[in-house]
């Protein structure tokens, strides 16, 4: 069954466009003119992926976020006229998997749905497979981590992260390298979002994200695992 997209948006040309252009490539769609209608049909219709407008009336795409994430972990591109990069970052660091930036080409918005839904899918199907390193384990068969015995909910971009990272303990990763392994397409973002999700790891699985144990900075060149 074709994967199925939730657009958000205000803009009821764009909603359409978006949709169509989405559909052309394959996907199936819904729409919501708000943030509140879309936290309704996703509920109800559970999407693959949320494509989600910042600006919108009302409840904001930042605010809507949060509600998406309390009631599941699917996957969120944000949608974004914002050009200044603290409203980019602060997205992610909210938990979004991806961002793109007004005006964009159908190309580039089929680019980043096919990368996310990809990672999400091969989290989804992994062999039962867990990585163990002390207090933390990486189950890659249901998409899990544990520190100390206790569940931790990562975005798929953030435990793609750490999955590529663990995979290979005490290599040094470029930023560059790690944008190409979990985005796996020609990003065209900036290096920047590679800190913002290694800082959300951090957040969530070092006794001290001061002072990381398991992920450790490699200045000039990027992160390595330390098991």
């Amino acid at each position: 069954m074709a994967k199925h997209i939730l657009v958000v948006d205000d803009d009821a040309l764009l909603r359409r466009s978006l949709s169509l252009q989405l559909e052309q490539v394959g996907y199936r769609t819904s729409t919501a003119a708000s943030a509140e209608d879309a936290l309704a049909l996703s509920k109800r219709d559970r999407p693959d992926l949320i494509l989600l407008d910042v600006g919108l009336p009302g409840m904001d795409g930042l605010e809507a976020l949060r509600q998406f994430q309390m009631e599941d972990d699917v996957p969120v591109i944000f949608v974004t006229a914002r050009r200044r990069e603290l409203d980019t970052i602060l997205g992610l660091e909210l938990g979004a998997d991806d961002y793109i930036t007004k005006p964009f080409s159908p190309r580039e918005l089929a680019a980043r749905v096919r990368a996310v839904l990809r990672r999400a899918d091969q989290e989804t199907n992994r062999e039962p497979t867990e990585m163990r390193f002390d207090d933390l384990v990486i189950d890659r068969r249901s998409h899990q981590v544990r520190v100390q015995d206790r569940a931790v909910a990562l975005t798929p971009t953030e435990f793609s992260l750490l999955e590529v990272l663990a995979g290979e303990p005490g290599r040094a990763f470029s930023r560059l390298e790690l944008l190409d392994r979990v985005f796996g397409f020609d990003f065209e973002g900036f290096e920047r979002t590679v800190d913002v999700h290694i800082k959300n790891l951090r957040k969530k699985i070092e006794p001290n994200p001061k002072q990381p144990t398991y992920i450790q900075t490699v200045y000039g060149l990027g992160y390595r695992f330390n098991p």
